[in-house]
């Protein structure tokens, strides 16, 4: 890991001010060479990712297996001749978004896509509350968009972005298997999401809408970078939580009827090593931040990447090196005691100090603590382990997703292009390169490219929205 290592270099190298910095030094790097994963470490975690994934798509291991690989229902990419106003709704954490899309064609008869959207955010009330509330909620949101954009008075279709575990039985139906990312709303578990969705614009009684299909997060951001490159055929989201789709040969999705063509897939593999297949790999500090949580025991392969927990594993690390004499000469503030303090984008701000260090210092005075130059650079190195691991944990899952789709294709070599969304990818100075490279370095027959997606989640359910328009419209004529 050069980020980290060369770092350190430059750390031991600095004047010393009484003979025991080396050694300290020395100790903090021995504490955060536990974070290290080296290469066959990654093959490993490939291998029994993809060991989960095909069990996911069996329908005699489905129920076991961590890695639920579930249906979406979308078949069918944009052509680029659906065109249309759709209205699409963004659930997927804390902020709720809603979205008025124009899809049209410009003069040479390209596609052309406009967007206006709005942020709401959701009260912590809303989210643990019931699902009646928190659907009521959303249809408030709704209602407020359409007034301000003028739009009550179209029935629109509208595109479903939701980001949790959801059972498809078609592309506008489907099951909440269980919420994730601290949503606890009751009475929506082992519900029709659009169905909940459907019964509050009704109750709302201001305005219709007709709810064509319901996606994941991250086959709209498939669909949203589709449209730009065609040979985009995974979608990514490393943000507050992290999880995968892709295109799957129809005649390997045990759970879907039907032979022939391909099929989206939403791995939910956040949830890989929930049977175990981690242990060894996961420390002390995953298992605080796990114990903690608002779900003990599940989702813990997002738990040791995504930005929901890298904050807090941050914080439980510069804890040990504070209880080890390492530092802050031994003490830490109130504030920085306290669970969620170090928040996710304080590692982005840590890691993006280019050697004056006056960011790093200012993060760390506003939390209580006054600290001196060798304990800046050192909060610098625990941010870089952790996020660094996040970034190798998390390549080595979408590279055994890679090499399993080009063995299923039969190639000797895959040209393919992921789409990635999310604040971690976006925002951390330095995650998506070491992220890409040990991609690169576990798939040596794939030749991948990396697409940032714009408004990936709104724009792609919108897109998938038009397909299920025009599909229905084929069908009515049929």
């Amino acid at each position: 890991m050069p980020c980290v290592s060369s770092h350190l270099d430059q750390v031991v190298k600095m004047p010393c001010s009484h003979s025991s910095v080396g050694d300290e030094l020395l100790m903090v790097e021995q504490i955060l060479s536990e974070f290290r994963l080296n290469k066959e470490e990654l093959k490993e975690i490939m291998k029994r990712m993809r060991c989960e994934m095909e069990r996911g798509l069996r329908l005699e291991t489905h129920e076991e297996a961590s890695v639920k690989m579930l249906p979406t229902y979308v078949c069918s990419t944009p052509e680029g001749s659906e065109v249309g106003d759709f209205l699409a709704l963004d659930l997927g954490g804390t902020n709720f978004r809603v979205m008025l899309v124009k899809v049209g064609e410009d003069e040479e008869r390209s596609w052309k896509v406009e967007t206006k959207n709005q942020m709401y955010s959701i009260p912590e009330d809303a989210m643990t509350g019931t699902a009646e509330m928190l659907f009521d909620y959303i249809a408030e949101c709704m209602s407020d968009f359409l007034d301000k954009h003028h739009i009550k008075h179209k029935k629109l279709p509208l595109g479903f972005t939701f980001s949790f575990p959801v059972r498809h039985e078609d592309i506008d139906k489907g099951i909440l298997i269980n919420w994730t990312k601290g949503f606890k709303a009751s009475g929506a578990e082992g519900n029709n999401v659009v169905g909940l969705l459907r019964d509050a614009i009704k109750r709302r009684g201001e305005f219709e809408m007709d709810v064509v299909a319901m996606v994941n997060d991250t086959v709209a951001t498939m669909i949203s970078c589709y449209y730009e490159d065609r040979s985009c055929e995974v979608g990514m989201i490393v943000g507050t939580g992290c999880n995968v789709c892709y295109m799957e040969e129809m005649r390997n999705v045990e759970l879907v009827e039907g032979e022939e063509g391909r099929m989206c897939v939403n791995t939910e593999w956040g949830a890989f090593g929930d049977n175990g297949e981690l242990e060894e790999f996961r420390l002390e500090y995953d298992r605080v931040v796990d114990e903690t949580s608002i779900n003990p025991g599940h989702q813990l392969y997002e738990k040791l990447i995504s930005g929901k927990y890298m904050g807090e594993l941050v914080r439980l690390v510069l804890m040990k090196l504070v209880n080890e004499d390492l530092l802050f000469n031994g003490e830490a503030s109130e504030l920085l005691k306290t669970r969620g303090s170090f928040e996710t984008r304080y590692v982005s701000q840590v890691e993006s100090d280019t050697g004056d260090r006056k960011q790093i210092y200012n993060i760390l005075s506003s939390l209580g603590v006054l600290p001196s130059e060798l304990d800046c650079d050192i909060v610098r190195l625990v941010c870089e382990s952790v996020s660094t691991r996040s970034a190798h944990m998390c390549g080595a899952g979408l590279a055994g997703v890679i090499n399993l789709m080009r063995e299923r294709r039969s190639q000797e070599s895959l040209e393919i292009t992921v789409g990635v969304d999310g604040s971690v990818y976006k925002l951390h100075p330095c995650l998506r390169e070491r992220f890409h490279k040990i991609v690169r370095d576990l798939t040596p027959h794939c030749e991948i490219s990396f697409l940032q997606s714009e408004e990936g989640s709104g724009r792609g359910a919108a897109l998938i929205s038009a397909v299920a328009c025009k599909m229905a419209a084929c069908l009515r004529t049929q």
